[in-house]
């Protein structure tokens, strides 16, 4: 079978890379600003292209990317399938209950930090009706790697903790996220493209994690103390992973479950995080 990954130089492309080229498979993976794939026969298409932090800095770009780019694969590409990368930031505005993949979605063109959320949102919006039925899409959430070469909060608390260290953040104990592992990403990713997988699905851990209780557990792990300057809410919907679940029986690994075996790799390997 032969693949494509868009965005391979990205954090989630890297690692697919790395993942179809340790099985032996075929992989092409163009380079930034080379579009002489639009000529190729592409095959099975990882859409990993698009911005994430910097969108609202590079708002063309982010639509460049999330849309765009999308729209001329869909018109002139030729593929057999296609999985999108998309965000279950789209849940964001949600005011209760759960994001499931059928939630009607709430966006407001006026507000800034709804650019990201509107160009995924019409990213999904051509693959599921523009496609021919040969493209899924795939909610991603917090998505973090034993290394924390992401970057993000946990890049930001673990390696220090890790050795011990106290210290204060600029967070809320109250900030909570879903955290999902590259490696279950890459794996559920892989698995919606090879298996014809159609519709949207979340993939993301299924709970959010506060952090109040990540620092508490590093505590317990470390005897690290780190304390937060901030007190404020930040309410964030509970992601469903039980279309994953039901469909290709997805069981993500939880970060509570996983943090020891992360602190005890930032330990012995200091350097690559």
């Amino acid at each position: 079978m032969h693949f494509t990954i868009l965005g391979a130089g990205g954090f989630v492309g890297s690692h697919l890379l790395k993942r179809l080229q340790e099985q032996g498979s075929t992989v092409y993976a163009p380079a930034r600003h080379d579009e002489s794939w639009l000529k190729e026969d592409l095959g099975h298409v990882f859409y990993c292209a698009g911005l994430t932090n910097d969108y609202h800095a590079r708002p063309f770009d982010t639509v460049e990317g999330h849309v765009s780019l999308l729209a001329r694969l869909l018109r002139e590409g030729r593929f057999e399938r296609l999985v999108y990368l998309s965000s279950t930031r789209l849940y964001d505005s949600l005011e209760e209950g759960v994001g499931e993949e059928a939630a009607v979605l709430r966006l407001d063109p006026t507000s800034p930090r709804h650019l990201y959320d509107l160009s995924k949102a019409l990213g999904e919006n051509l693959c599921l009706t523009q496609s021919a039925g040969r493209a899924c899409v795939a909610r991603l959430s917090c998505v973090y790697s034993d290394a924390l070469k992401e970057g993000g909060f946990l890049a930001q608390v673990l390696p220090r903790a890790a050795t011990g260290e106290s210290f204060a953040i600029e967070s809320s104990p109250y900030f909570t996220r879903d955290y999902v592992h590259v490696e279950d990403v890459v794996s559920m990713l892989c698995t919606l493209l090879v298996n014809d997988a159609q519709g949207i699905y979340n993939v993301a851990a299924g709970s959010n994690t506060d952090n109040a209780d990540l620092l508490d557990a590093i505590r317990a792990h470390t005897g690290s103390l780190i304390s937060c300057s901030h007190r404020q809410r930040q309410l964030a919907a509970p992601v469903s992973i039980d279309k994953a679940q039901r469909d290709f029986a997805y069981r993500p690994r939880q970060l509570l479950d996983h943090l020891p075996a992360m602190l005890e790799h930032l330990r012995r390997s200091p350097h690559e995080a």
